[in-house]
């Protein structure tokens, strides 16, 4: 794929990149490695004024970089801009709690004094998506800083303005020179990047298929590595639930960022007892959607970012429904430019169809029934995947059982998932390894010292 800016809504071609030499590679990898052998000295004092002047760069300018998000991967503006204020959080949440994350852990052994010391390994790569085009940067970016990382980041090929703009706020905010830098290359530079002696540690937002072979790469040289992969969440709605707030936020859940969410509701697992009605409250509040020009107000369902995407999830729904699927509405390409897909729910699924397996990533809700909980879980489990789950219900034993039971890295209860700057984020399965968020998160790539001191 070329490194270029092609608006979704149009499909028209706005601004290409020249990749960089290998020269130019060259010379950003030893940048790097010179600007830690910098930024690791600083206090972290120092690091959290930084990320604090981030934090306020963001938003004060977020509806110029939400307008970045939605021209390069088609995100409704109102929800580009708050994916961009969610970065000022995650920075501020850092330099408030980094000290307390990296304080020394004193524990009690046969020495004078045990203890153990978080410290910062070098120059990280991130190869982030497309989708939460500045959101999954900073949620990488903010704890590294924090910990005295710096940071390298290959961003996916059609959201360079955003990649730019990202490296230019951390050169406003006051970080030294080279503590964070944007390479425009593609994927097949990755190997030459993390196979680098300079470079430590590699992290991956994307599919299974980058997954994998990231981890590949970085094991072959020893190198620690962090996933988070696609997603088939489950959203099991019980007998008991709140059927008014499960179906409003089930929209929610499906819809957000025109269904292009890793941790999105896909699979709406729903018991017999409540399923028609909620099914009812559920499509008639897609119907309500409006998709359009992702640059107004008031959309709610953009473009998907390109047309092979598109494409792919046309194909997966019409495999559903040529095996005997009912659409209950959407489910077929709209006239006209842009690589728009409208709002579809999808019931009746037999066994054997691509539901059983594959992630859809656009606005297609797949509904399947149930008799119970336990049939819920199994269901919920069959899936290769395991990132997050939710679970509607008032009594608290099925609550517990589900939390207990359900093979994923979250489970919400009684609300959609979401990641928050508190929390660690990851999953389980094939949706990959490591956390990211929380104290967890900034421990990921760090060096977790263990200091003994005798008499």
């Amino acid at each position: 794929m070329a490194i270029a800016t092609v608006n979704p809504a149009t499909g028209e071609t706005l601004k290409t990149f020249e990749p960089l030499t290998d020269t130019e590679l060259e010379s950003k990898l030893d940048r790097a490695d010179r600007a830690f052998g910098v930024y690791r000295l600083t206090s972290l004092a120092e690091r959290a004024a930084w990320l604090r002047a981030a934090a306020d760069i963001v938003e004060t300018q977020s509806d110029r970089f939400a307008r970045i998000i939605t021209l390069e991967m088609g995100k409704p503006i109102s929800q580009a801009i708050a994916e961009v204020k969610k970065c000022a959080l995650v920075c501020r949440y850092y330099a408030d709690r980094g000290s307390e994350f990296l304080a020394d852990r004193p524990i009690d052994t046969d020495a004078k004094t045990s203890y153990v010391r978080y410290q910062a390994i070098g120059p990280v790569l991130a190869v982030m998506p497309w989708n939460f085009p500045f959101w999954q940067v900073f949620r990488f970016a903010a704890p590294a800083f924090m910990v005295g990382n710096v940071g390298l980041l290959k961003h996916a090929s059609n959201v360079p303005q955003c990649a730019i703009a990202i490296e230019e706020i951390f050169q406003e905010a006051g970080f030294p020179t080279g503590t964070f830098q944007t390479l425009l290359v593609g994927s097949d530079k990755v190997e030459k990047i993390v196979s680098d002696d300079r470079v430590k540690a590699a992290t991956l937002t994307g599919s299974e298929a980058a997954g994998s072979s990231l981890a590949a790469i970085a094991g072959k040289y020893i190198k620690k590595t962090v996933l988070e992969l696609g997603g088939s969440d489950p959203y099991i709605v019980l007998p008991s639930a709140d059927l008014d707030k499960a179906a409003a936020t089930a929209v929610t859940a499906r819809t957000l960022n025109s269904g292009q969410s890793c941790i999105a509701a896909k699979r709406f697992i729903l018991a017999d007892a409540i399923a028609d009605e909620f099914q009812s409250r559920f499509v008639e509040k897609l119907q309500g959607l409006k998709m359009g020009d992702p640059t107004q107000e008031d959309t709610d369902i953009g473009p998907l970012a390109t047309p092979g995407i598109r494409d792919e999830l046309h194909s997966l729904v019409r495999q559903c429904i040529s095996k005997g699927a009912t659409a209950l509405i959407g489910g077929e390409l709209p006239d006209g430019p842009g690589n728009f897909y409208p709002p579809t729910a999808i019931a009746d699924i037999p066994p054997g169809t691509p539901a059983d397996s594959e992630e859809f990533f656009g606005p297609v809700a797949l509904l399947f029934r149930v008799p119970n909980l336990e049939a819920a879980i199994t269901l919920a489990n069959r899936v290769p995947l395991g990132l997050g789950a939710s679970v509607w219900t008032q009594v608290e034993a099925e609550a517990d059982r589900a939390i207990n039971r359900l093979e994923s890295g979250s489970v919400f209860v009684n609300g959609m998932v979401k990641s928050d700057p508190r929390l660690p984020f990851g999953g389980v399965k094939k949706s990959g390894y490591g956390r990211e968020l929380g104290i967890q998160g900034i421990h990921e790539f760090a060096n977790v010292k263990t200091i003994w001191v005798g008499e």
